[in-house]
């Protein structure tokens, strides 16, 4: 196997699986960047709980209101790449319920536009700083994938959100599947968007595919994000120190004595402490 092939689907989706909104954001660009048109789209009505996920009132570009409802959608890209592989995409909301129909839909819709690899994009809470490089756990679960890519396999076993459901369905249907998963300052504030993760992502999106990334705005929002909280912990001291406690471990992490593994254990404590329950991306994983 030679990686994800020439036809790679990228999955981000809203809610547990996107703190910081990181993994979202690393698609929103993707999607501006290119031309796309819908290749395929869910019924909201089998999947989503609109006490939960809720209808959204819009204005149009001509000032009248319109409601917005929950969707997941595939994008087919337009135009071909002149180099690397075409990236599909696909976005939406996580689904309520019905999750093996909703993979189940998808998969199909992937085999239909003859999707040679599948890639998941996810962001998490973590005890990192926000002063270093935004760490990336690369995995798949598919053997040959890693042997082609590096990457790395997981031994969590727990909760998951809606991106393992589409990568398991993806593998038994026999389309390769791996997912990106960038860890954010769990001190910054899930609620807040988080540029320098997206851009960790796009990174590590671009190596694993071999397709040439546009970053936009993202290198000059990343250290925009940086300063700002520099200036907030400034004025705490408390903050302060804990933050260098963060950079005193993960500096450890990254010396040539450290364990290759670092990055995948802190997924996996990560992981752990969500194990309660899928409360959101958003809350604090030391609670």
């Amino acid at each position: 196997m030679q990686g994800l092939g020439q036809r790679v689907l990228v999955i981000a989706v809203d809610g547990w699986n996107d703190a910081g909104e990181a993994a979202t954001a690393a698609v929103a660009q993707l999607r501006s960047s290119g031309t796309f048109e819908r290749a395929f789209g869910v019924d909201p009505e089998l999947y989503f709980d609109y006490q939960y996920t809720r209808p959204q009132m819009q204005m149009d570009a001509d000032g009248a209101r319109r409601l917005v409802w929950p969707d997941a959608t595939l994008w087919r890209p337009v135009t071909p790449r002149e180099d690397g592989p075409d990236l599909w995409l696909l976005t939406g909301t996580e689904p309520a319920r019905a999750w093996q129909a909703f993979a189940a839909e998808f998969v199909d819709a992937a085999l239909r536009e003859d999707i040679t690899g599948i890639v998941a994009l996810g962001s998490m809470m973590s005890d990192v700083p926000h002063t270093r490089p935004i760490s990336v756990f690369a995995g798949s679960e598919n053997e040959e994938l890693r042997s082609a890519l590096g990457l790395e396999r997981s031994t969590y076993e727990g909760p998951v959100g809606i991106l393992s459901a589409l990568a398991a369905a993806g593998e038994a249907a026999g389309i390769p599947s791996a997912g990106l998963w960038a860890s954010i300052p769990h001190y910054v504030g899930g609620h807040t968007p988080s540029p320098k993760a997206t851009l960790a992502l796009l990174d590590k999106l671009e190596e694993i595919t071999g397709a040439t990334i546009t970053r936009g705005t993202l290198p000059a929002d990343a250290l925009a994000w940086e300063a700002s909280i520099d200036a907030a912990a400034a004025d705490d001291e408390e903050m302060t120190e804990y933050i260098r406690q963060l950079e005193t471990t993960r500096d450890a992490w990254d010396s040539p004595e450290a364990s290759g593994d670092a990055i995948a254990q802190e997924f996996e404590r990560y992981l752990r402490r969500r194990g309660d329950g899928p409360r959101g991306p958003k809350d604090d994983p030391r609670r």
